[in-house]
């Protein structure tokens, strides 16, 4: 175990210190654990590595990345941009308004989506008021991760919260006779905004611009709209039987993401009688990111394997006691912490189980409900990844964008909005979710 933990600690502080190098870093890490696994250190084969990849997310972040091409190639961001900043008094309520506004689209669709989606706008705003796009894609990125954890399609780990505790949609809303986990996060939405507010409180320069940009296809608009749609209707299709049914069934997601672009490509092919589209699409799409993402999910499983993460969760009983209270601020903080580091999709499946029992191990054996442990844990893990520029794939994936559009991104940048943001939000769903479910 502390082998696979100095290997994965050496990672991540390669990662953060060479960080145009990051995908070959992951991989290099995971080729790493692969051979350990041959060579019999641990139990941890390549077919065992190549499971633990997250297709389905792979296939969603490349096919939105071609609708998301598509999208700017039909000139609607900065359509969007010029309404956005025809209506707001200043930069600072421009860039606080686009991120909510992404926060909001993050509530039912995944926040890598989301940003993939988002993020033309914010670039076609800071070109338009020729001001930096890095504080404002951090602040899509950090928001849309907050939404995520709102409702049962917003990220994966609350569909691993809700099919493990058999939640259903309305469930995050309300559920069993008191407001549900969606409440909180809106509310650390709201703390949130004002922490946005005040870190761009110096940017008042008036923003005054006029709506001029045409938009002569919009397919490409409505292909967005219908990714959302389908995303959502995925996310209420029942789980078939079978295992060719079944593997199908857990990459719907990226499927459909992957097929409507392939409908925008050919379609704008077939229009424009070119391959412009294509050449285009191949052109814009994020190797770095996909790499980088394939190998951060055979690392995780390499230092899952190992027993690292249960070792960690193995200590919260120990340390929390029979203390209700001390327990459910233990998983929260300590989720926080955790998911600044490590990918909170693995590290929320893990603890799921962990939590459960704990639970029952409660009030001298007698047991309690284990929601608000849930909660705590999703409301933790999934705001934890905006503490630093690795936590989350959102922030990868926004951060990607950037480089690719020539910015540079430094760790204090991503800090400077990041820390605040996670704090204020993580302390309003904390209170919220112990008074609801904990007293």
């Amino acid at each position: 175990m502390i082998l696979a933990l100095v290997i994965f600690m050496i990672t991540y502080a390669l990662m953060l210190s060479l960080q145009q190098y990051r995908p070959w870093i992951a991989l290099g890490s995971a080729g790493i654990f692969i051979v350990l696994g041959l060579s019999g250190v641990y139990d941890f084969t390549l077919g065992h590595a190549l499971m633990a990849v997250d297709y389905n997310v792979l296939l969603m972040i490349g096919g939105t990345m071609g609708i998301v091409t598509l999208f700017i190639e039909s000139k609607m961001p900065a359509r969007l941009a010029e309404l956005l900043i025809s209506r707001v008094p200043n930069v600072m309520w421009a860039v606080t308004v686009l991120a909510l506004f992404a926060g909001v689209i993050s509530a039912f669709v995944d926040n890598v989506a989301t940003v993939l989606m988002v993020a033309p706008v914010g670039l076609a705003i800071s070109k338009k008021l020729k001001i930096s796009p890095v504080p404002v894609l951090i602040a899509i990125a950090v928001s849309s991760n907050l939404q995520g954890a709102a409702t049962l399609v917003g990220d994966t780990t609350s569909i691993l919260l809700g099919g493990f505790a058999k939640m259903n949609f309305l469930d995050f809303f309300w559920m069993q006779g008191r407001p549900g986990i969606f409440w909180g996060v809106e509310l650390g939405a709201v703390a949130s905004a004002f922490a946005l507010l005040f870190l761009f409180r110096k940017d008042k320069h008036p923003v005054s611009a006029k709506v001029e940009t045409l938009v002569t296809d919009y397919f490409p608009s409505w292909l967005m709209i219908g990714t959302v749609l389908l995303l959502i209707v995925a996310s209420f299709v029942s789980e078939p039987k079978g295992a060719v049914l079944q593997n199908i069934y857990n990459l719907r997601s990226g499927l459909i993401c992957l097929a409507l672009c392939i409908v925008g490509i050919v379609r704008s092919c077939v229009v424009n009688k070119s391959a412009d589209a294509l050449k285009q699409v191949l052109k814009d799409l994020d190797k770095d990111t996909l790499l980088l993402l394939f190998g951060l999910f055979i690392v995780i499983e390499g230092i899952k394997t190992a027993g690292v993460i249960d070792a960690a969760a193995g200590l919260f009983y120990n340390v929390a006691g029979d203390d209700p209270f001390i327990l459910y601020t233990l998983i929260v903080f300590a989720s926080v912490v955790l998911s600044a580091f490590i990918d909170n999709i693995p590290y929320v499946a893990t603890m799921l189980p962990v939590v459960q029992s704990i639970s029952m191990l409660m009030n001298g054996g007698a047991g309690m409900a284990p929601y608000v442990f849930y909660f705590g844990l999703l409301t933790g893990a999934t705001l934890g990844g905006n503490l630093t520029p690795i936590g989350a794939s959102a922030n990868i994936a926004a951060i990607g964008i950037l480089r690719k559009n020539g910015e540079t991104v430094k760790l204090k940048d991503f800090l400077r909005i990041g820390i605040p943001f996670t704090l204020t939000a993580v302390l309003a769903g904390y209170i919220y979710i112990w008074i609801v479910w904990g007293m």
